[in-house]
């Protein structure tokens, strides 16, 4: 049975690989669900946890850890994601002077759709065989841990690695999960704004715990098993957007989230750029106005400058390409319906996913200071659509961003306390664990700071 599972994923692999589209291929992992849940449901029922994990990894990410296909050189394509820009640009100065926007939503819808279809003809790049060990993973983690949550049949595990060991902890149900995050979710959105209803002091009682229930329903006894040391979280796509410094076990530690184990051991044994360029960006709109940007701009040498009419589309794709560190300060929007069309507001318009794609290689480090740019569409199998994703197969190696909305002024003093250790040579999640620490203890702080989550291994 279990061989069958591997030829059949094997012959799905091979038919992903020739579609370029990153949509197609998240889409196609969908096919293999079952025959990955079989293989899962015999590994849990013969109490073999390492066997539990490869074929978790099988069918986890899988999109996200080949070679990307980059776009053509299509001006016609182009052309439309520049139209896309001014047409949003003229919807939403429309909408805001309580003008008809029919035609703009039209017009958007229109050239949306084509852009759409140009991506999804884009042809593979051939096929490569999935590859995972379970001793490799072992001998990277070291003396931390790595927790990949599998979800069988609607319960949840916990696969702790670690110490040269994988255990399986029984956690609780992913419905059950779904409602915690929900709620989690709705009061640090509500205690960014400052509009808690009674006293913010109860406020953040009630966020801590939310944060021990999610701890039971996604760890279970795991919980106790990790020691003090660094953690990194995998979890379920549908359960991605969790604030995971909102759990006890995680407040105060180094933590970092992979949207698969091997998309991390890529990340891991990334080679980073010989020149440490630094971009920072600002986008319009923004409550402080970037005022982190100005203040960051005296700390480095080697840096571009994007704001104030000059952080277009064209600017910033030419600016980040490849650079060491990419700090972005400008409103993201989310896309539920259509994750590709997920972007950053900039000076000319959206930068779309689209944009994105068309990178020769990522930036190596990447901070998103506003808004929810962390939050990716779970789709396929168990893989995820969004900006922070889409980043991933082109390189970037580690991205600090939010799951929810962020309060503008309440995440400048957290970034400049995240450069701080940056610049002192803090991975991402050390400097972002660190930065939170460091402030004042202050409610709208902290529920800021447990917004923020590091992605990846950088």
């Amino acid at each position: 049975m279990l061989n069958a599972c591997r030829q059949g994923l094997d012959l799905l692999d091979e038919h992903r690989d020739t579609l370029g589209a990153s949509e197609l291929r998240v889409q196609a992992t969908a096919h293999g669900a079952e025959l990955a849940a079989l293989a899962q449901r015999q590994a849990l029922r013969a109490g073999a946890p390492r066997r539990l994990l490869a074929w978790s990894e099988r069918w986890r990410a899988t999109a996200l850890a080949i070679p990307p296909v980059r776009p053509p050189d299509d001006h016609q394509l182009q052309g439309e994601l520049v139209a896309l820009r001014e047409i949003t640009r003229g919807l939403e100065d429309a909408s805001a002077r309580g003008a008809p926007t029919a035609a703009f939503q039209r017009e958007r819808q229109r050239l949306e759709g084509g852009i759409r279809a140009r991506a999804l003809r884009t042809r593979g790049a051939g096929h490569r065989r999935f590859e995972f060990q379970v001793e490799p993973l072992l001998e990277e983690v070291g003396a931390a841990h790595l927790v990949q949550i599998v979800e069988i049949d609607g319960n949840l595990h916990a696969l702790v690695c670690g110490g040269g060991r994988v255990r399986r902890f029984p956690a609780g149900r992913a419905e059950e999960a779904a409602g915690e995050l929900d709620f989690a979710r709705f009061g640090l959105r509500r205690l960014a704004y400052d509009r808690p209803v009674g006293r913010p002091e109860a406020a953040v009682a009630q966020l801590e715990a939310a944060g021990r229930r999610l701890e039971r329903v996604f760890l279970g006894q795991a919980a106790r098993h990790l020691g003090s040391g660094p953690v990194v979280v995998v979890p379920p796509a549908r359960l991605h957007a969790v604030p995971w410094a909102l759990l006890p076990s995680f407040r105060d530690r180094v933590l970092s989230l992979a949207p698969s184990a091997q998309v991390w051991l890529r990340a891991r044994r990334a080679i980073p750029p010989t020149r440490r360029t630094v971009v920072l960006v600002r986008g319009p709109d923004l409550g402080t106005g970037g005022a982190e940007v100005p203040a960051l701009a005296e700390t480095y040498d080697d840096m571009t400058v994007l704001g104030q009419g000059t952080a277009t589309a064209q600017r910033v794709l030419a600016a980040i390409d490849g650079a060491w560190l990419v700090h972005i300060a400008a409103h993201g929007r989310f896309r539920a319906s259509s994750p590709l069309f997920s972007a950053l507001h900039l000076d000319d318009g959206p930068l779309t996913v689209h944009d994105l794609e068309r990178l020769r290689r990522a930036p190596h480090r990447l901070v998103l200071s506003s808004c929810d740019a962390g939050i990716s569409a779970p789709a396929g199998a168990d893989e995820l659509l969004g900006l922070t994703s889409s980043l991933v197969p082109l390189g970037t190696v580690g991205i600090v961003a939010s799951v929810l909305p962020v309060n503008d002024a309440a995440a400048v003093p957290l970034m400049l306390a995240l450069h701080q250790r940056l610049r002192a040579g803090a991975s991402l999640a050390e400097s972002l664990r660190d930065a939170r620490l460091e402030l004042p203890a202050d409610p709208v702080r902290a529920a800021t700071g447990w917004s923020f989550v590091a992605l990846g291994a950088g």
